[in-house]
C-alpha cells in the first residue's frame, strides 16, 4: 500500500500525462521509495514497459525491486548478468518472477542502445519508458538515444534531485527532454514525520588541501587532483578508522573512498583495528556483491569501503554510519551518499505497517530504535561545500545562464568545540552553544554581514554614507543649471529604487523573524542569501538596487512569503 505522499506523486504523474506531458520527471529524496511508486504505476498502466539503468549494479537492483513487488519482469543483459540477477532473485526473495513473455523489461542502456529498433516491433509497442536516476537524461546523451527508440512511449525520470552536476537544463527546449517536473516531499519533511531518519554530521579536522581544485565540464572535480590530494595526505587512513570507533563504535557503515588504492588501505585499517571490512566496486561481480551485501545485512561485515558504488540508486537497509573520504562537487552525489544512511531501522513486525501510523508514533519508534540517528563523518568538506542534504532546492529545466564553480562561500562552519556543521549565520553552535569567535572587523565580509561585530570606525563610514542617500542631493556651488538637473534626477532615481528595494527586505526580515531568527542572525543571512550586508545595500544606486529587489522578490516567492 503506498504512503499518503507516494499516493500524490503517482496521481500527479498520471494527471501531467493526461494534461499532455509525454516525458515526465519525478523527484523523491534517497530512501522515499521511488521504486515502490513505479511498481504501482507499471500495474496500473498496464502497457507494455522498459525499465533502463545504466550500470549492472543498478540494473540488478531494478530487478530486484520489481520481484520484491510481484511485478513480472525479463531482463535485457548480456547471459552471464541475467543468471546472477535471477540467482539473487532466489536467494533474497525465494522466487524469481523473471518471465520472457512478461509485459515490463529491465534493460542496460548501452546493451539496448546496440540493438536496431527498426528491426523489432517491440520498440513500437512499448508504451511506458522509465529510465533510473533519470538526471542522467539529455536528448543528445546516451539515455536520451535510448529513450528516442520507443517512439509511442511515454517517459518517467525519477530521481533524487533534479540537478546535474554539470548544472545544464533538463526541460525540453533546454539540453534535456523533460516536459513536466513533479516535484515530491523534501528530504525534512520525511524526517520530520518519521519516514527518514534524522542525522548528525560529524567533521574533524583534515589535513587534505582542497584548495584550487579543477572542475571537469561534468561539474565534478578533476579526478586525477582528487586522488593526488587524499594519497598526499598522511592522516586521512588513520583519521576514518578513528573517527568511527570514537563516533560510531559497533555501528554498521559505508566508508566510501576516491580509489581501490585507497579503499584498500582504509579496508586494511578498519581491519587491523578489529573492525571487519571489505572493498566493494564497480567491478566486483554480482555474486561476490550479493554476498558482501549478505554479510552486511548480517554485520558479520561492520564497513562495506565503496569506490563509485552505493552512492546512487542501491537500497542499502541497515546502514548506521557513512564515512566521506571522497571530495565531491556534485550535491547530486553528496546527497545520495548520505541517503543510504537515513532509512528507518525498525523491526519487519512494525514496519509493515509504517504508514498507517501517526508521525508522532513513528518518530518516537525512531527514537526508541536502534538508529535514532544516522551518523555522518565527514573527513573532507563535502558538507560544508553543499550545505546540509535536508534544505529544501529550487529546482529549474532551463539551462542556467551561468555553471556552478566551486568557489562559492561556505554557508557552514564548523563547531572548534562539538565539531559538528552548522549554519554561519548563526551567532552560537546550536548543538554545544559556544559562540561564534569574530577574527577580524575591518570589512563586512570578515565578519559574515553581522553589522554588531564591525570595527566601528568603517561602520561609521557606512552610515554617513547611508545619511547621505537619505539626504538632500548635494550640489556644487559651480555647477552648471544642467549639471545640477542630472545630479537631482539620478538621486531621485537612487531614492525611489531605495524606497521598494527597502520595503522588501523589511518582508524579507519579517519572514527571518518569523523563522525565529535573533536581528543579527537575520543579518548574516542576508549577507550569504544575496552577498551584500544590509547598509551596503541601502546605499547602492538605482540600477543595482533593482537587480537585488528582484533577487529578494525571486528568493522570497519561491518560498511563498508575499507582501499582505
Amino acid at each position: 500500500m503506498l504512503r499518503d505522499f507516494q499516493q500524490r506523486l503517482e496521481c500527479d504523474v498520471v494527471d501531467a500525462w493526461a494534461d499532455g506531458a509525454r516525458n515526465v520527471m519525478m523527484t523523491s529524496p534517497t530512501g522515499s521509495g521511488k521504486t515502490v511508486i513505479i511498481g504501482h504505476i507499471i500495474e496500473r498502466l498496464d502497457v507494455p514497459t522498459v525499465v533502463i539503468a545504466h550500470r549492472q549494479e543498478l540494473l540488478a537492483q531494478l530487478a530486484l525491486a520489481l520481484n520484491r513487488e510481484a511485478v513480472p519482469h525479463f531482463i535485457i543483459a548480456p547471459a552471464p548478468i541475467v543468471r546472477q540477477i535471477i540467482t539473487a532473485e532466489l536467494s533474497l526473495h525465494g522466487t524469481t518472477y523473471h518471465d520472457p513473455r512478461a509485459k515490463t523489461r529491465v534493460a542496460g542502456v548501452d546493451t539496448l542502445i546496440r540493438r536496431d529498433s527498426s528491426a523489432d516491433v517491440w520498440f513500437q509497442n512499448v508504451g511506458l519508458v522509465i529510465i533510473d536516476e533519470g538526471h542522467h537524461v539529455l536528448e543528445a546523451n546516451k539515455w536520451g538515444k535510448a529513450l528516442a527508440m520507443f517512439p509511442n512511449a511515454r517517459g518517467l525520470l525519477p530521481t533524487a534531485h533534479a540537478v546535474r552536476g554539470d548544472r545544464r537544463g533538463l526541460g525540453r527546449g533546454a539540453s534535456g527532454v523533460v516536459d513536466r517536473l513533479i516535484i515530491g516531499p523534501d528530504c525534512r519533511s520525511l524526517i520530520d514525520r518519521g519516514f527518514l531518519t534524522d542525522y548528525r554530521f560529524i567533521c574533524p579536522s583534515t589535513d587534505v588541501n582542497l584548495q584550487g581544485f579543477h572542475v571537469t565540464e561534468s561539474g565534478e572535480y578533476n579526478a586525477k587532483e582528487v586522488r593526488a590530494a587524499i594519497h598526499a595526505s598522511p592522516r586521512i587512513v588513520g583519521d576514518i578508522v578513528n573517527a568511527y570507533r570514537k563516533f560510531a563504535p559497533g555501528k554498521l557503515g559505508i566508508t566510501f573512498a576516491v580509489d581501490i588504492q585507497s579503499a584498500t588501505e582504509i579496508a586494511k585499517k578498519y581491519c587491523a583495528s578489529g573492525v571487519e571490512a571489505q572493498i566493494i566496486t564497480g567491478e566486483t561481480p554480482l555474486h561476490i556483491r550479493a554476498a558482501l551485501m549478505h554479510k552486511f545485512r548480517n554485520r558479520e561485515i561492520m564497513q562495506l569501503v565503496s569506490v563509485d558504488v552505493l552512492g546512487e540508486g542501491v537500497d542499502v537497509p541497515g546502514v548506521e554510519v557513512i564515512s566521506m573520504a571522497r571530495p565531491t562537487n556534485s550535491f547530486q552525489l553528496f546527497a545520495q551518499q548520505i541517503g543510504r544512511a537515513l532509512r528507518v531501522l525498525i523491526a519487519p513486525e512494525i514496519f509493515k505497517n509504517w504508514g498507517s501510523y501517526t508521525d508522532a508514533e513513528r518518530l518516537a519508534y525512531i527514537a526508541a530504535s536502534g538508529k535514532p540517528k544516522a551518523i555522518i563523518i565527514d573527513h573532507v568538506q563535502n558538507v560544508l561545500r553543499h550545505g546540509l542534504p535536508d534544505i529544501p532546492q529550487i529546482y529549474t529545466l532551463d539551462d542556467p545562464k551561468t555553471k556552478r564553480g566551486n568557489s562559492q562561500k561556505s554557508l557552514l562552519r564548523t563547531c572548534l568545540e562539538c565539531l559538528q556543521p552548522f549554519e554561519r549565520f548563526l551567532i552560537a553552535c546550536p548543538y554545544c552553544s559556544s559562540p561564534v569567535i569574530i577574527q577580524g572587523r575591518a570589512t563586512p565580509d570578515e565578519v559574515d554581514g553581522d553589522m554588531i561585530e564591525l570595527d566601528g570606525t568603517v561602520l561609521a563610514a557606512l552610515r554617513r554614507e547611508l545619511a547621505r542617500v537619505d539626504g538632500a542631493p548635494r550640489i556644487p556651488a559651480a555647477a552648471p543649471a544642467a549639471a545640477s538637473g542630472v545630479i537631482v534626477r539620478t538621486h531621485h532615481e537612487r531614492q525611489v529604487g531605495q524606497q521598494s528595494l527597502r520595503a522588501l527586505m523589511a518582508l524579507y526580515g519579517g519572514y527571518m523573524a518569523h523563522l525565529g531568527l535573533l536581528l543579527r542572525e537575520a543579518q548574516k543571512r542576508f549577507y550569504y542569501d544575496f552577498g551584500v550586508d544590509i547598509i551596503s545595500a541601502q546605499i547602492l544606486n538605482a540600477k543595482d538596487a533593482f537587480e537585488l529587489e528582484g533577487r529578494i522578490q525571486s528568493y522570497l516567492l519561491a518560498r511563498n512569503v508575499v507582501q499582505a
